[in-house]
């Protein structure tokens, strides 16, 4: 009667494995795309050189690593199912514009990391849904304006960064909702001192001071690099004008590391062989090398899996007859 209760046992671990298996495809350390720690709570997809994010990183997913990628656009359903997500980093990359809605899902989101990309722009609402979130960078970037309103759902927020963008003011009321806010970076930017909206940036770091990292540092974009703080309502008496989008400033004096990749060529596969398998959400793009791996390595790993599990029921009916 040993035989029969061996058998099962075989068979439920067989079974379990098969079923890790299936949900492991994506996070094998040993060359697959990502990598999870024991937990599955941890995805690390960076410097993997993606131009799309992957479809099946786990539901139970609470920190997502995608920095150091080629990503030049998020599909609007990317994080849909990763609502225990509680941190996220998309720095340097190539991002260009954020669509509307991807992250409304995130409402656990508590740190998110957008630093070192090519924003230009913020949609309406980008975090209303974000009520959780205590960290937010968007430093190195090219904003040149925010909408109104874009951080009023932000309770928990305790430090902003928008230095080294483009801003030449920001929208009546940007920050008063920010309750617990802490630290704020704003230099270098090319503030428009002239400008009679950018009074209300002087009075909110005239009023603290102790908050603003740098306030004296947060200087017209003019030649004279006068602080922000320093203006008069003399100085500030033209009319708003919209922000000119051929004014740049330097980035940065070096190359960030977010563009220094090795020169490896990706291996052209035909993409109708392996798009459905990768579960890639946009199906221009064609699968690396590491992405082909992983789904060959995964195919063999789930077929001899299932192998195994049919011989072990198999296994339990031949017993179960004898008996």
């Amino acid at each position: 009667m040993m035989g029969p209760v061996l058998a099962a046992c075989l068979l439920i671990i067989l079974s379990t494995a098969w079923i890790s298996q299936a949900n492991e495809a994506l996070c094998k350390k040993d060359g697959g795309v990502c990598s999870c720690n024991n937990n599955k709570n941890s995805v690390d997809c960076s410097s993997k050189r993606l131009t799309a994010i992957p479809s099946n990183i786990p539901v139970e997913t609470t920190e997502l690593r995608l920095n150091f990628n080629s990503l030049s656009k998020l599909s609007p359903k990317a994080f849909h199912h990763l609502s225990k997500l509680t941190y996220l980093s998309l720095d340097s990359n190539q991002l260009q514009t954020l669509t509307p809605g991807v992250f409304d899902q995130l409402v656990n989101l508590n740190k998110l990391y957008l630093q070192y990309n090519d924003l230009k722009s913020l949609p309406q609402g980008i975090f209303d849904k974000l009520t959780k979130i205590t960290y937010l960078d968007l430093q190195y970037n090219k904003l040149q304006s925010l909408p109104n309103g874009v951080f009023h759902n932000l309770p928990l927020l305790k430090e902003l960064d928008l230095q080294t963008n483009q801003l030449r003011n920001v929208p009546h009321g940007a920050f008063d909702s920010l309750s617990s806010l802490n630290i704020l970076y704003l230099t270098n930017n090319p503030w428009d001192c002239s400008c009679k909206d950018i009074l209300y940036l002087r009075d909110w770091i005239d009023d603290n001071k102790d908050k603003v990292t740098g306030a004296q540092d947060a200087a017209c974009g003019d030649q004279q690099s006068k602080a922000v703080l320093d203006i008069t309502e003399k100085d500030a008496a033209s009319d708003c004008v919209s922000p000119n989008t051929t004014t740049a400033i330097p980035t940065s004096t070096t190359t960030p590391a977010s563009v220094i990749y090795d020169d490896i060529h990706e291996i052209k596969v035909p993409q109708e062989n392996f798009q459905k398998f990768l579960g890639y959400q946009e199906p221009d793009h064609l699968p690396t090398q590491p992405q082909c791996l992983m789904s060959i390595s995964g195919y063999l790993g789930l077929m001899m899996s299932l192998m195994l599990t049919s011989a072990a029921i198999l296994y339990v009916f031949h017993f179960l007859k004898k008996a």
